[in-house]
């Protein structure tokens, strides 16, 4: 008997290749594109984006020519409660959240794989750039994807969140390829979605414009309040701190005579410390919400050299971890990093595994 896998479809050249290729592999395939938008009338506006109405049509059209089932599940409840509204709170409380991370943890894993196994399938499969492996210690990691690391498109970092049961169901077919033999596969299986371009943008914020979907979400203006200098001096006003990041130097609208940039927003007072580009660079993290992925744990005060990303497009630097408390590691770099920013995600790899990860505090 073939085994089932349902394949998460955005209309996208990646998860349609995904399809394909599982289907060569002798899978049971079924597609499914996970409706999660909250809106039907902004729909329209999400152009090729993985939640638009684009996404629909361009995955059921693939869907009929592989000759495979196609469903649209519902997933509009839980993409608010665990993507939407984390981001807005993150935002509110001055830090800058990676809302990828929890939409792959708790959406495309967590309530897909629920439904899809309710569903009698073996797997679900994505078209991530990463590769699901088991070690010999037993633990199921993200390898990253094939290609050289400096070009890679390598999606490891923003899978940090997915569990040991959730990985062991996964599969990732396209991590083992580079994007271009992808394109050229799917142009020689007549996928009509071979040459649609990468979504880039947070899908629920097309226009880029964070501060005002939050602002349009809650309801409310965000408060003004004083651009600080490191010794707390004031220089100025600011918008609200939804409108800023650590690192930022454009659209502060302030004008020192020098290249300023932010090193520190302070929700409880309001603030926002700004300060010259040397001193955003930073020798440690603290790192949080910690899970283990090819590791099963790091014991009291053990210390272990890594590597590690502080952004998806960071280029993994070395570093040495230590467990600080039951729910913490600090992260020493062996090179001070530029813009480490609380809310992100620090992701530990051991040469192409991840070993773990969290949240920067």
């Amino acid at each position: 008997m073939k085994q089932k896998v349902v394949v998460g479809m955005s209309g996208g050249v990646d998860s349609s290749a995904a399809a394909w290729l599982l289907k060569e592999q002798g899978y049971e395939v079924i597609g499914v594109t996970m409706q999660i938008w909250q809106e039907d009338a902004l729909q329209d506006s999400l152009e090729g984006s993985c939640c638009g109405v684009s996404a629909v049509e361009d995955a059921r059209r693939v869907a009929q020519i592989l000759d495979i089932p196609y469903y649209v599940m519902n997933f509009r409840r839980q993409f608010r409660r665990d993507v939407m509204d984390y981001f807005v709170a993150e935002y509110l409380a001055g830090r800058t959240p990676n809302p990828c991370i929890a939409c792959n943890r708790y959406v495309k894993w967590g309530s897909l794989l629920e439904k899809s196994l309710a569903l009698g399938a073996d797997y679900i499969a994505t078209g991530h750039y990463a590769q699901v492996v088991c070690l010999p210690n037993g633990r199921w990691t993200l390898k990253t994807a094939a290609g050289d690391p400096g070009i890679s498109k390598d999606q490891t970092y923003a899978l940090v969140g997915l569990t040991q049961e959730q990985l062991s169901r996964t599969l990732m077919p396209v991590g083992a390829y580079t994007k271009d033999v992808i394109r050229k596969m799917a142009q020689d299986a007549k996928l009509p979605v071979a040459s649609k371009p990468d979504s880039e943008d947070i899908c629920f914020v097309p226009d880029g414009d964070y501060a005002g979907f939050i602002e349009r979400d809650t309801g409310k203006k965000c408060e003004e309040g004083n651009y600080v200098d490191e010794d707390g001096r004031i220089l100025g006003r600011h918008k609200g701190i939804i409108h800023y990041t650590v690192g930022q130097r454009k659209g502060l609208g302030i004008a020192l005579g020098k290249r300023t940039f932010v090193k520190e927003i302070r929700p409880e007072t309001n603030e926002v410390v700004l300060s010259d580009n040397s001193a955003l660079f930073s020798r440690e993290a603290i790192v949080r919400n910690i899970s283990f992925m090819g590791i099963n744990d790091l014991p009291a005060g053990e210390k272990m050299p890594v590597f590690v990303k502080i952004r998806y497009n960071h280029r993994a630097v070395s570093a040495i971890i230590q467990r600080t408390g039951e729910d913490e590691i600090r992260c020493l770099f062996d090179e001070p990093q530029r813009a480490v920013t609380p809310g992100q995600a620090a992701v530990f790899y051991i040469d192409d595994y991840i070993a773990g990860g969290g949240t920067i505090i």
